[in-house]
């Protein structure tokens, strides 16, 4: 994921944790907020119940790699952001569930 679709600043990502809209799947939770920018901009943080910090860094890895694929597989971008808590299920799920639940949550709020 290139760094313009990563969500950086601490501040955005306190932003859309608190005006956000709670999106609840298998391997992770997500907030999502609309914004009035032409891109999708995402955070995934692994909290320490995920595991080791290997475990954590895995997992962030499998679910940033599932929303780019997501992000860039020809659906129509509208501006998103969103902060994704990796849950324990990330690290063993296989990853085209990892994948649709990522496209689940993109299409639910493009609508």
């Amino acid at each position: 994921m290139v760094r313009a679709a990563r969500l950086r600043r601490s501040a955005d990502i306190e932003l859309v944790r608190k005006e956000g809209r709670s999106v609840r799947k298998d391997t992770f939770s997500a907030r999502v907020r609309q914004t009035n920018e032409p891109d999708v901009r995402v955070a995934v943080v692994a909290p320490r119940s995920v595991g080791s910090a290997v475990a954590r860094n895995r997992a962030r890895r499998r679910v940033r790699e599932a929303f780019r694929i997501a992000t860039t597989s020809g659906r129509p971008t509208s501006g998103l952001d969103i902060v994704v808590s990796a849950r324990r299920e990330a690290l063993v799920a296989p990853f085209p569930q990892l994948r649709d639940e990522a496209a689940t949550v993109l299409d639910g709020e493009r609508r």
